[in-house]
């Protein structure tokens, strides 16, 4: 199991939820954990958990680490994983903003879950 947190600038890094190792994603917020969706370990593609079949959100590319959000037409590009377990948001025409970070990275695929289902919907809480 792998924890998630969320950068803080100038502060402790914020608990989010945890990965399991075969793809879960859970928030660990208050009281019991919330399963929100999971990752194909094989191909890439991240679900949402809803009622009914899952619905796709996105996808990593396995060899690079970049993140894709599946929309009606083009994916769009929204960010990048690395090997140490960091996870950053594309800017458009800056420097990509490291934005959390996986405690034990097992795999692109298990840190781009997290940052989809739980580091970029907190984010945009804050907003």
């Amino acid at each position: 199991m792998s924890k998630v947190y969320l950068a803080i600038p100038r502060a402790l890094d914020d608990l989010q939820g945890h990965v399991s190792e075969d793809g879960k994603i859970y928030r660990s917020k208050f009281g019991p954990d919330q399963y929100l969706g999971k990752v194909d370990l094989s191909s890439g593609k991240i679900y949402e958990s809803q009622f009914g079949p899952d619905k796709k959100v996105g996808y990593v590319d396995l060899e690079s680490g970049k993140v894709y959000l599946s929309k009606v037409g083009l994916d769009e590009y929204v960010g990048r994983v690395d090997k140490n377990g960091r996870i950053h948001r594309h800017v458009p025409m800056g420097a990509d903003d490291y934005i959390g970070n996986v405690d034990q990275f097992v795999s692109y695929a298990h840190s781009a879950g997290a940052m989809l289902l739980l580091i970029l919907p907190a984010l945009e809480e804050k907003d």
